[in-house]
């Protein structure tokens, strides 16, 4: 995809001069890859609002037609009409549009064996990223870490009949998408044909709070034959929905920007504005009794003030049995001071011990070329995690894992219990911190600052909120008198 992008990200310089930033340029790709792949696959369009005939028009028609399109495709039933509801043309020079065309009609795109859509979409985020432009900040999980994710969860609609995956935060469908291709490769595309219908439909949820992303997830699990249901809304801020899931599968957005006030629902029985802290509960409304989840949270979640209180009743509900210590730079272009981890819980067990993965001391920082993040840095992870997802069988297996390697070690709730539920836990000697000439880039000591400053003022906007309902108490008694 390395040459695509850079084609489709060149183009977008041109498309500047027409007035078009890199934002919308990202979306207008997305309805014309749209169109082009949904003619690769043969999917049906209303006639004469296809790939073929806008690759026909020029001109002043092009532009016009272009218009027309989207709107008649947004006025269509059911899921196309919901993926092209308000879509907008942002062309006003044909001649760029016919560009634009010509080069996504040279491709392939179903040929490339890739989620080409979310590669390309992505591909073009890193590039507004490394330079510096507003709104990069959008980043979303790589494959290899959710591929890595979903192989440890194995999530098989075929287990039960209503069975159900959802991501609260699903961006692109990153989740989502992967779950069923390792449905189809674990099936080898051999389903029932009621669990084929019933897969189609009633299988994949998901909530996302930007409307571009959640375009793109609909295009995606829409052009892999999948009518995935994906609200546009708030998962936290929202009151409860009430749907239950067998599986949750997410990474809420990173940082402390937003409403910086707590939510106010019922089912949260920690009142907090951190955001993660707050998908963490969500998630644990959402499961099913006997639901699995995994979610990636930055470290600070692991340790700030109200983190301990928030996993003291996670770990009462459910059994929270590994946590994955994500390496420096996993979310290189986007944020690469971003320390990160992953947490998989079982609802309604209780915690009796955690097994801890540290795939982060000793070992080298993510780069975007010199070391990329691959498989092969979670291999021994998965290995130690387990073949069974439920993670019921897996304890004499996982203390012979934990024999072989050191990154892999077992805590005992009691032992949390005294760090105060507190599970920013190490227990290898960072060999960095011995050398001198081997201590850590200047972003990553940025980035590890910038964790516990964001814990800190996570901190004082919850004193904060604490002080305005004292004052808010206060007033009506300086009324009354």
């Amino acid at each position: 995809m390395t040459d695509v992008v850079q084609k489709l990200w060149g183009f977008c310089h041109v498309l500047r001069h027409d007035g078009i930033d890199y934002g919308d340029y990202i979306e207008q790709i997305t309805y014309l890859l749209f169109l082009k792949m949904a003619d690769e696959r043969e999917i049906a369009l209303p006639e004469g609002f296809d790939w073929k005939t806008i690759k026909e028009r020029s001109g002043t028609d092009l532009t016009e037609f272009y218009v027309d399109l989207l709107r008649r495709l947004g006025k269509e039933e059911g899921l196309l009409g919901d993926i092209f509801s308000g879509a907008i043309s942002r062309f006003t020079n044909p001649v760029n549009l016919k560009r634009l065309i010509y080069l996504i009609d040279e491709i392939e795109w179903t040929g490339l064996n890739v989620d080409v859509k979310a590669a390309a979409y992505e591909g073009l985020l890193e590039k507004a990223a490394s330079e510096g432009k507003k709104g990069a900040g959008q980043y979303f999980t790589p494959r290899i870490l959710i591929q890595t994710i979903v192989r440890c969860m194995k999530p098989d609609p075929r287990a039960q009949k209503e069975f159900t995956i959802c991501d609260p935060g699903s961006g692109t469908g990153g989740f989502l998408m992967c779950s069923y291709e390792w449905l189809m490769e674990e099936t080898e595309g051999a389903l029932t044909r009621e669990d084929a219908a019933r897969i189609r439909n009633r299988t994949y949820y998901g909530t996302e709070l930007v409307p571009r992303p959640r375009r793109l997830c609909l295009m995606n699990l829409y052009l892999h034959g999948l009518e995935a249901n994906i609200y546009l809304g708030d998962s936290i801020y929202e009151p409860d929905p009430g749907k239950r899931y067998d599986m949750v599968l997410t990474n809420p957005p990173f940082g402390t920007k937003g409403a910086n006030q707590a939510p106010v629902r019922d089912d949260f029985t920690i009142s907090t504005s951190n955001k993660q802290l707050n998908f963490v509960q969500h998630v644990m409304t959402i499961l099913k009794p006997g639901g699995r989840a995994a979610i990636v949270l930055p470290d600070n979640c692991l340790f700030s003030d109200q983190a301990g209180e928030v996993f003291e009743i996670l770990m009462d509900d459910c059994d929270l049995h590994t946590i994955l210590r994500l390496p420096k730079g996993t979310f290189t272009p986007y944020s690469p001071g971003v320390k990160a981890n992953v947490i998989f819980f079982r609802k309604g067990y209780k915690t009796r011990h955690v097994w801890i993965y540290d795939c982060r001391t000793n070992i080298p920082s993510i780069t975007k070329k010199e070391r990329p993040l691959t498989p092969e840095h979670f291999n021994e992870f998965e290995l130690c995690y387990g073949s069974d997802p439920n993670v019921v069988t897996t304890v004499e297996k996982r203390a012979e894992m934990a024999k072989m390697t050191e990154r892999f070690k077992k805590f005992a709730v009691d032992e949390i219990k005294k760090r105060d539920y507190n599970l920013d836990i190490f227990w290898l000697k960072d060999d960095s911190l011995e050398d001198a000439a081997d201590m850590p880039e200047p972003e990553e000591l940025a980035g590890e600052a910038i964790t516990h400053l964001e814990a800190a003022i996570n901190g004082l906007q919850e004193i904060m909120v604490l002080l305005g309902e004292g004052n808010n108490d206060m007033e009506p008694q300086i009324t009354q008198d």
